[in-house]
C-alpha cells in the first residue's frame, strides 16, 4: 500500500461542506486505508494500492462532487515524493515565520518548461527552486503581504491546476504520512 496526501484547491474551513470529517468520509468511501487530515485546509492522507494518480485524482473529484456538491482540482502525491522534497532542504538557514513566509505551491501537471520559474517582478517574493519531481514551485515571501500578487502569479505561469500550502504545513504532512 502506498501513502498518498491529497491536496485540495480551494478547501476552507469556512465552507458549509467542508469539514475534515465530511472529507475523510468520502475518502472512506472511496475505500482508502489510514484516512486522516492535516488541519482545516484540503489536506487528506490516505492509504491505497492503486498507482495511477490521474486516474486517483478523478476519482476523488468525481466522489467530492457527488457526495459534497464541492468542485476542487485534487493534487496527489506520494510520500516518497514529499519525503524528498523535505529532505532536500530548500529553505537553507530560513525558518518560516513573520517577515519570512516560506510555501510550496503544487502543480497538477508538470512545467512544461522550468525557466518560466523566476522572481515575480517588483515584488518581495523569491522563487527559490522548481522541484521537478514533487512538481513543486518553493518560494519565500519577505512581506506576506505580497501574498495575493505572487498567487496571482503563479496562476498566471502555471493555469488554476495548482494548490499552495505553507511550508510548516508541507512538513506536518510528512509527519503525518510518517505516523
Amino acid at each position: 500500500m502506498q501513502r498518498y496526501v491529497a491536496l485540495l484547491r480551494g478547501i476552507a474551513p469556512s465552507g458549509r461542506n467542508m469539514t475534515n470529517d465530511k472529507l475523510r468520509g468520502v475518502f472512506e468511501g472511496l475505500g482508502f486505508g489510514d484516512v486522516g487530515s492535516v488541519l482545516a485546509s484540503g489536506n487528506i492522507t490516505f492509504s491505497s494500492a492503486a498507482t495511477d494518480l490521474p486516474a486517483l485524482e478523478q476519482r476523488i473529484e468525481a466522489a467530492l462532487v457527488e457526495q459534497l456538491e464541492v468542485r476542487s482540482t485534487t493534487i496527489l502525491r506520494a510520500y516518497p515524493q514529499l519525503r524528498a522534497l523535505v529532505d532536500s532542504d530548500p529553505f537553507p538557514g530560513l525558518v518560516h515565520g513573520r517577515g519570512t513566509y516560506l510555501t510550496a505551491t503544487f502543480l497538477k501537471e508538470p512545467a512544461a518548461d522550468p525557466e518560466i520559474v523566476r522572481d515575480q517582478p517588483d515584488s518581495h517574493t523569491r522563487v527559490v527552486r522548481y522541484d521537478r519531481p514533487a512538481c513543486a514551485v518553493l518560494a519565500v515571501t519577505d512581506d506576506t503581504a505580497e501574498g495575493p500578487n505572487f498567487m496571482l502569479w503563479l496562476e498566471n505561469a502555471f493555469g488554476k491546476g495548482i494548490t499552495t500550502r505553507s511550508w510548516l504545513t508541507v512538513e506536518r504532512i510528512v509527519r503525518k504520512l510518517e505516523s
